[in-house]
């Protein structure tokens, strides 16, 4: 595999990554009787249709495929944003049980990861980052503030995610929180021996215990 055809695929691992959450969202949100099947169908005929994770050689067969991923990328992050301000502005209370899901497919992604095992914050960053959606490759937003082998800190320059959650007129600070359940329990799962936390400024750590 080419080196460009690797990095469309890092890249469509993470929007079927976020598909799965999506249907988990939507799943759990029908037990609870609210009408989440019939929300998403209204959402999808604004923002498109999620990959259904068919592989991309198919996916994008007939069309220039940097695009194509480019177009997936803002329909995914627009139908999730309209999905949860929408759950939210009617069940505040389900944000609890959202982020349960988000955290639980962190576990699960640390527990199949299948890669050589981070033995410093660096590393634990650079795995992170395969699989946090930040937009297109070329798109950088993050400034990395100091690191050692035993913490990292970082900082995000521009927020990606904020334009998507103004359009549908929700609450960005829930992307935040939502994110933060994944990548605490991704990171504590797959390296216990590490920590991550948000910090007051709005810095982010990855710290040996």
């Amino acid at each position: 595999m080419s080196a460009q055809r690797e990095i469309h695929q890092w890249l469509y691992n993470k929007i079927i990554m976020l598909e799965k959450i999506e249907e988990d969202i939507v799943q759990w949100a029908n037990s609870q009787g609210f009408p989440a099947n019939t929300l998403m169908q209204d959402i999808v005929k604004s923002y498109g249709e999620p990959t259904g994770a068919v592989p991309l050689k198919k996916a994008a067969a007939k069309s220039n495929i940097h695009l194509w991923l480019y177009e997936v990328v803002q329909s995914t992050e627009l139908r999730q944003a309209a999905f949860i301000t929408t759950i939210l502005k009617k069940e505040p209370e389900f944000k609890y049980n959202i982020a349960e899901i988000f955290a639980k497919h962190g576990e699960n992604a640390a527990r199949e990861y299948k890669g050589v095992m981070p033995r410093t914050p660096e590393e634990l960053y650079i795995v992170l980052n395969d699989f946090v959606l930040e937009g297109m490759p070329d798109q950088r937003v993050n400034d990395i503030l100091s690191g050692s082998d035993n913490v990292i800190i970082w900082r995000t320059t521009k927020c990606l995610h904020k334009p998507f959650w103004d359009e549908v007129e929700g609450d960005i600070q829930h992307f935040y929180d939502l994110r933060e359940a994944w990548v605490k329990a991704f990171v504590e799962t797959l390296t216990p021996e590490f920590t991550y936390e948000r910090r007051p400024n709005g810095d982010y750590k990855i710290v040996r215990k």
